[in-house]
């Protein structure tokens, strides 16, 4: 037995063993995050497990098409305790948020993750940074433990892989990931209606965030460099919600000759949320945010960073322009 697979033993023995599951994932989710907790979640409930599924955002708008998405939901005000506490694409466990509080106690705690940068927290660990989603993982766990995957799982385990891949396109996605997908699709996904709901059903109000962000569009170190910013007076006045911006960095990231794209959002509580995007892996972005606090993986990363979104921009701006003048 390898030793991918004597891990994933290790985790099924402890997930077949315990009864009651605290499933969570990452604050301002994404279709991994959300695709991964409702899998899992489903498999342990085909199981006869009793199992709660959180995120302290809840169930996005977006991927409230997800099946069963409703099981997802905020975390209560009163702390539960479980046998075990799983935590799903969550590089670091405070991005749990509010959930972490909401599990008053648990014998174990899991950590299923592929971000590098990941400190390997929790009792059992499984990190794979060569995976491109924490659905891809979960899928090969399924499998090789022959936990129950029906057609509901399979839609969240597709929806977690295609957003994490950027459908398909990304350089993490391989080989693997398109047998994957194709074993997905075998077991019941519809890709035309996924697709069409993941990235053809945005609200209008998007589309206005889009207009607004390019109108604050610069460019540095001969073009290799573009960022954009939000701020919150903009925010408000255009009614958006914190999900309408993702995927929005990959319109800097398409721009011919751009090699790190970055989009800075002002927050209300003093920070700057700052994602960032590379297009050669010679020019890594983690390495920049874990500077400001942050992690990620080397072509995708983010932080939160004090201070005015001005002064923050100055400061990443300055980083990332110096990176790309030492790598390309």
């Amino acid at each position: 037995m390898n030793e991918r697979d004597a891990k994933f033993a290790e985790i099924a023995r402890v997930l077949r063993e315990h009864n009651k599951f605290a499933v969570l994932s990452h604050v301002r989710p994404d279709g991994d995050a959300l695709g991964s907790t409702l899998a899992l979640t489903l498999s342990l409930k085909e199981l006869g497990k009793e199992v709660k599924a959180w995120n302290e955002d809840g169930m996005l708008e977006k991927y409230n098409f997800l099946a069963k998405a409703e099981l997802l939901t905020t975390p209560p005000s009163s702390p539960e305790d479980f046998d075990v506490g799983i935590a799903l694409d969550t590089a670091v466990q405070n991005r749990l948020g509010t959930t972490l509080a909401a599990v008053r106690s648990a014998k174990l705690w899991i950590n299923i993750d592929h971000h590098p940068s990941n400190p390997r927290y929790g009792d059992l660990v499984y990190i794979d940074p060569t995976a491109p989603a924490t659905g891809q993982i979960l899928y090969e766990f399924l499998k090789n433990q022959k936990f129950p995957i029906t057609p509901a799982i399979a839609e969240n385990l597709y929806a977690a892989i295609s957003t994490d891949t950027g459908s398909f396109q990304y350089p993490n996605t391989t080989m693997r990931t398109f047998q994957i997908a194709a074993e997905l699709v075998e077991c019941g996904v519809d890709v035309g209606r996924v697709s069409q709901l993941l990235y053809e059903s945005f609200p209008r109000r998007r589309i206005e965030l889009l207009r607004e962000l390019l109108g604050t569009m610069h460019f540095a170190c001969d073009g290799k460099l573009a960022w954009f910013s939000l701020s919150q007076t903009a925010a408000v006045a255009l009614g958006v919600l914190p999900e309408d911006n993702e995927g929005l960095i990959d319109h800097l990231r398409a721009i011919r000759g751009v090699v790190v794209a970055i989009f800075f959002e002002e927050l209300t509580d003093g920070k700057v949320r700052v994602s960032m995007r590379s297009k050669d892996e010679a020019v890594d972005v983690c390495a920049i945010c874990k500077e400001f606090g942050g992690g990620g993986h080397i072509l995708a990363a983010g932080a939160r960073v004090a201070g005015a979104l001005s002064e923050v921009e100055k400061k990443i701006v300055e980083k990332a322009c110096a990176a790309i003048e030492r790598n390309t």
